[in-house]
């Protein structure tokens, strides 16, 4: 599996032509205590930067883009009724959704996790 972050903090986790899309410890640990997620439905196509889902906080609400192109497969239900799993594990359990890629190529302007690090450290 290969990580990628974008500069706003969405990840995409990917494996062959599947990308797993969320947001990073780093956001969530910005936004507080998340209390509702809005997520897209399965089926559903959008381009690299489309806004994918909207997550409400103690803080603020935030819209969530995705960092790679195709189409939802899978949606993480889980969300629905416990949006706090997204504080308890944004990169494992706390997962958005899962895209088949339109591209597997499509990672250009993205950051790997060294990369990534170095920049929430700035």
């Amino acid at each position: 599996m290969s990580k990628f972050y974008t500069e706003d903090h969405e990840y995409a986790f990917i494996d062959g032509d599947i990308a797993t899309i969320g947001v990073s410890h780093h956001a969530q640990d910005q936004l507080g205590d998340v209390v509702f997620v809005e997520l897209p439905e399965k089926g559903t196509t959008f381009e690299k930067g489309d806004e994918i889902a909207v997550v409400e906080s103690v803080k603020a609400a935030s819209e969530v883009y995705t960092a790679v192109a195709g189409e939802v497969i899978e949606v993480n239900s889980l969300l629905e009724d416990a949006p706090e799993t997204v504080n308890a594990g944004a990169e494992t359990v706390g997962w958005f959704i899962k895209i088949k890629m339109s591209n597997t190529a499509d990672t250009e302007g993205l950051l790997d996790e060294t990369a990534y690090q170095t920049h929430i450290a700035d």
